[in-house]
């Protein structure tokens, strides 16, 4: 979904106050003006009711205050900005608000908290949100968010492309068509800045890969789609199973798509490689052409947001330290029946929206919950069901490389017995394995190497 058209200049605003509650009445009322079924002072003490239940702070000096009512358009946005900062109760030593997205949601919008979780992406950029807080002028702050909302950087940087940047696009063309490629796809990490081309491939779909596509200065009309997986090493095409197995579950690549692939050290701003690759090929030991790639009640975006938490786990960790995880989406109910608690479940009386992983206040949730052993249990809506389950699954027979662990064989033998998906973080390597129907398919490994 496009957010940018719900962003207007008259709900892009400087404001005044200098707590929240100042903050949300302003904002109100320069959104309700027009529409006379939305009280301010009703909803400012829904706002507040909300805040007291759970925070909305995003951290990185962004709070986004949202409600549902009963209301005839879909949503209604509202932004403030703050240069002094805000004093907000939950925030400690000195942090303060500088950025105020107030959303209020039809109550019957069924993609709201993939409205929330997509505004959430673009917000954790702390370039961006730097680039809206010292904006000079209201003006320059609005078209910098709409810019942002609608997937193009705030601050544009114009690239002087190189000879060699020059020839390797030229000569992905021509090995696309020679190999009769059906799909291009650009590994834009590659670059430090933006990408500016004066005609990119014609003829062919071509799929952008990127860390962070708000990072990503490109013509939208060159590419077909835009698909974000974070990479975990410098390696050349580090994305590229994540990348093709998201395309896959969304629709846009297929299982018998041969892709051709341009690349380079990531940050490098010099792509140095063209790999062709069979998706059959690549993926034949996981899938095959009338496997289902997603359990049947597992959604497309569910899968990508939990590889983003375990590719952060991976990369992060926990206060320091490495830690492992063990996700499993899909068939939840019989999952349950195969696994027993280890600790109190934390999501135990929490409402469903809460506990969806689309839900952006959940993000830091479920990377501090990894800490407790055990698995999480999901939804294949993405509520969290669980966590801190102990997967004892039939034991079928796997047939898994030596070297690993408990979390390993669970995920393997629960992918045999339901229809779901385990993914696993290794606290050992930092590796991120998928399984699915007993067979493993590796995504992200840590490494020094850029080869």
């Amino acid at each position: 979904m496009r957010l940018d058209k719900f962003v207007t200049r008259g709900r892009t605003i400087d404001l005044e106050s200098t707590d929240l509650k100042g903050a949300l009445r302003e904002l109100l009322e320069v959104s309700t003006t027009r529409f006379k079924d939305l009280k301010p002072e009703k909803l400012l003490k829904e706002f507040l009711e909300r805040e007291k239940s759970m925070t909305t702070y995003l951290g990185n000096g962004v709070a986004m205050p949202h409600i549902r009512v009963k209301m005839p358009r879909r949503y209604v946005f509202a932004i403030g900005r703050s240069k002094e900062g805000l004093q907000y109760d939950s925030l400690q030593d000195g942090e303060k608000v500088h950025l105020v997205i107030m959303l209020i949601a039809g109550e019957d919008e069924k993609d709201y908290l993939k409205v929330l979780a997509s505004i959430a992406r673009v917000l954790k950029n702390e370039e961006f949100v730097e680039s809206l807080v010292s904006a000079p002028t209201e003006d320059v702050f609005y078209d910098r968010m709409f810019q942002g909302v609608g997937g193009v950087l705030a601050k544009p940087i114009k690239v002087q492309q190189n000879r060699i940047n020059k020839l390797m696009f030229r000569q992905a063309e021509k090995i696309a068509k020679g190999a009769d490629c059906s799909c291009i796809v650009v590994f834009a990490d590659t670059l430090n800045s933006g990408l500016e081309m004066p005609r990119w491939f014609p003829g062919f779909r071509t799929i952008l890969v990127a860390g962070a596509l708000t990072d990503v200065v490109v013509d939208q009309k060159q590419v077909t789609s835009s698909i974000q997986v974070r990479s975990l090493s410098r390696q050349r095409l580090s994305q590229l199973r994540s990348a093709v197995l998201v395309g896959m579950t969304r629709g846009e690549i297929e299982y018998h798509d041969r892709l051709c692939c341009i690349a380079g050290i990531p940050g490098s701003n010099q792509f140095d490689t063209v790999t062709v690759v069979d998706v059959d090929r690549e993926f034949q030991i996981l899938f095959n052409e009338n496997a289902n790639i997603l359990p049947k009640d597992v959604k497309p975006e569910i899968l990508e947001r939990i590889l983003a938490v375990a590719t952060e786990l991976a990369v992060e960790g926990r206060e320091g330290h490495p830690v492992g995880a063990l996700f499993v989406l899909g068939d939840h109910e019989k999952v349950t029946k195969m696994s027993k608690a280890l600790v109190m479940n934390p999501f135990h009386g929490y409402s469903a929206e809460d506990r969806n992983v689309l839900n952006p206040f959940l993000h830091e949730t479920l990377k501090e919950f990894s800490l407790i052993d055990g698995a999480f249990i999901i939804q294949g809506d993405g509520v969290a069901v669980s966590a801190g389950a102990l997967i004892h699954a039939p034991d079928y027979y796997h047939n898994l490389p030596s070297g690993l662990g408990s979390r390993h064989a669970a995920a393997s033998a629960v992918s045999m017995a339901a229809d779901c998906i385990a993914i696993v973080v290794s606290s050992s390597t930092g590796q991120v394995t998928l399984f699915r129907a007993g067979s493993m398919l590796p995504l992200f490994e840590k490494s020094s190497s850029s080869f």
